[in-house]
C-alpha cells in the first residue's frame, strides 16, 4: 500500500463518484444505452464541455463503457459497466430520500 493512500473506503468511492455530475449521469443512464446528446437533454444544466470531460473520466474508471459505431454521422453510445451497474442501487436509495425531501417541501 502506498504511504499517501487513503484507508477509508467512503473515500475511495467518492474519488470516482463524487464529481458534480457523475452520480446524475450514472442516474440518467441507468441500465439503458445513451447517446451523447440524449444525455445533454436529459440533464439540460450541464455544459457540453463538462459533460464531455465527465464521460471520458467516468469511462477511464471504469464506470461507464464507451461504444462509437462506424457509421456517417458518427454514433457513440454509452452504457454503465458491471462497476456502474454496482451504484444503482445506492442511487435507488438517494432518489427515494430526495422525493421524501420534495415531499416535504
Amino acid at each position: 500500500m502506498k504511504k499517501n493512500e487513503n484507508k477509508c473506503p467512503v473515500a475511495t468511492a467518492l474519488k470516482i463518484l463524487g464529481g458534480k455530475w457523475t452520480l446524475q449521469i450514472v442516474y440518467e443512464i441507468g441500465n439503458e444505452k445513451r447517446r451523447f446528446g440524449e444525455l445533454k437533454r436529459l440533464i439540460p444544466e450541464i455544459s457540453e464541455k463538462m459533460l464531455i470531460q465527465e464521460l471520458k473520466k467516468m469511462t477511464s474508471s471504469n464506470i461507464l463503457n464507451r461504444k462509437a459505431y462506424p457509421e456517417i454521422p458518427p454514433r457513440v453510445e454509452y452504457s454503465l459497466t458491471d462497476k456502474g451497474l454496482k451504484v444503482l442501487p445506492i442511487l435507488e436509495q438517494i432518489e427515494n430520500f430526495g422525493l421524501e425531501l420534495m415531499k416535504n417541501e
